[in-house]
């Protein structure tokens, strides 16, 4: 059984015990009475309020607003403060006392990208421009209406795709000119190489939105290779060559890119495929059912990992899909070969970085937001709210890779780990080793343990 000490104290006497998976909300959902260091005079952000293990709390889920208090330090702000933006980053506020240095910002919201609105879609993106640490990997939120299509194009990068909701019809042309016609839904991928022309068309009833990941953080959507765009810029006489017809064929032809429009309702897959002796079904899968992916299952949640072993043609980007139960914790870990580029579905959660060099910043994120943790940097994705975490780990590589700190002190000579971490206690030491003894790789854990509550006296 695996233990994780987590306290929230708020006094000096321990005296019950709750689950760690329980929050306040869920608790007055339940009937249950609050836990003292919510009905205490001294909760959270306030300056009595005392917490020698920074526990997590849900700003957002309790209605708290937090201030730079800190065990007895700090001040309260005087000056403009917005409270909104306090409660979706309380670990920027009030920091554990674990983070040190100057780790830059590795946290940014969709929320605060621009976003391109055009007939019948819009699209949005998050690059090294928006943040300066989204180096490997670029993303791109779009959004397609019924029938609204992104129109023919291709790119100088690689494009992943994963659909966040609705239908969505794709198009392609491999390199060796076959043609490719898939419909995806919610929780499919599909990935294109380099130059690959393609399209994408929302399907009925409502359209579609998607996740779209290139593979270099200095991507631009307005970089892209339009169909349109180059028929606006290249002579008509040129063209009129190019498909053996006369210029004025091409007198109505759009003068700029049409980019995102409304386009016709489309037909099933069969009806519209290309017909002719010359033509013929591209031999690659450019798709795939991540969601559809047997799950491998961890005590607190469901893993899904999709790179090039079993969606053979993605060989530049690799992903986890992350399902993580209420109060569980992605492991302690680091990735050997490639930066984390994470996209926060669904719930709340917070994280810290550690960089070597007494170096270490935590960083909180919820629907939407966008995380980065640099190659080699450990990390932890915790649980923090009140609904389960949906969480994409996306990486520039052929395939998912990371070490987990739990195997590797359970797989390492005890003497060398008790000399490291509890030369100073030996009895925590032969507690620590009974646990790690015979480990079991566990991603996504949710530990079992009793929080430790302490009463809150005045201070």
């Amino acid at each position: 059984m695996r233990i994780f000490s987590k306290s929230l104290l708020l006094g000096a006497a321990l005296v019950s015990s709750i689950p760690v998976q329980d929050s306040p909300r869920q608790r007055l959902l339940d009937g249950k009475p609050l836990p003292a260091m919510y009905r205490s005079k001294n909760p959270p952000y306030t300056p009595g309020h005392r917490d020698p293990y920074d526990s997590a709390v849900d700003a957002i889920g309790e209605g708290l607003d937090p201030l730079p208090w800190r065990n007895g330090d700090g001040a309260s702000v005087l000056g403009p403060w917005n409270r909104d933006r306090a409660r979706q980053n309380p670990d920027l506020i009030r920091p554990p006392s674990t983070d040190s240095g100057n780790i830059p910002n590795l946290r940014w919201s969709f929320v605060d990208s621009h976003i391109r609105i055009e007939e019948g879609g819009w699209t949005r993106q998050t690059t090294i421009r928006e943040l300066p640490t989204s180096i490997e990997l670029a993303g791109v939120n779009m959004r397609l209406d019924h029938g609204a299509i992104r129109e023919l194009h291709w790119h100088k990068e690689a494009e992943w795709a994963y659909v966040l909701s609705g239908s969505v019809r794709v198009t392609a042309l491999d390199y060796e000119g076959g043609n490719f016609i898939d419909d995806l839904s919610q929780g499919d991928l599909w990935y294109f190489p380099s130059g690959v022309p393609h399209s994408l068309q929302g399907l009925n009833p409502n359209g579609t939105e998607f996740l779209l990941i290139f593979d270099d953080g200095n991507f631009s959507e307005e970089s892209t290779f339009i169909l349109t765009d180059w028929f606006a810029h290249t002579p008509k006489s040129v063209i009129s060559k190019n498909f053996h017809l006369a210029p004025e064929v091409f007198d109505t032809v759009p003068k700029k890119e049409k980019y995102i429009f409304q386009g016709s309702k489309p037909g099933s897959i069969d009806d519209e495929r290309p017909k002719g002796k010359n033509v013929k079904k591209s031999k690659y899968n450019f798709t795939h059912r991540m969601l559809e992916q047997e799950p491998h299952v961890t005590s607190g949640g469901k893993v899904r990992v999709t790179d090039s072993r079993n969606f053979e043609i993605s060989k530049r980007v690799a992903a986890a899909h992350l399902e993580m139960e209420v109060g569980s914790l992605r492991e302690m870990h680091w990735h050997p070969n490639a930066d984390e580029w994470s996209f926060f579905i669904r719930g709340r959660a917070r994280v810290t970085v550690f960089a070597a060099e007494g170096t270490a910043r935590t960083f909180d994120y919820q629907a939407g937001d966008v995380g980065i943790v640099p190659k080699n940097m450990g990390h932890f994705i915790e649980n923090i709210g009140d609904e389960p975490l949906e969480v994409l780990e996306i990486f520039r590589a052929d395939e998912f890779r990371d070490f987990s700190l739990f195997q590797w002190l359970g797989e390492t000579p005890r003497r060398m780990v008790v000399d490291t971490l509890f030369a100073e206690d030996r009895e925590a030491g032969e507690k620590f080793l009974r646990e790690i003894e015979d480990p079991v790789k566990d991603e996504i854990t949710l530990p079992d343990v009793k929080e430790e509550e302490g009463e809150v006296g005045e201070l």
